[in-house]
């Protein structure tokens, strides 16, 4: 059981991470024409990989 959550946990971990790294990569205009704030981002990534 404590496994299966560890494993769970990383994977979470490693969605956020490449979802953070793919909005990174989109500058100020890009953010905004997806209706996206700069200082969201990473509660933006966090989000994501959660769902």
């Amino acid at each position: 059981m404590l496994f299966v959550a560890l494993i769970e946990r990383v994977r979470i971990w490693r969605r956020e991470r490449e979802t953070l790294a793919e909005l990174k990569r989109l500058n100020v205009r890009d953010l905004a024409d997806i209706g996206i704030n700069p200082a969201d981002v990473r509660a933006i990534a966090r989000q994501a990989a959660r769902a």
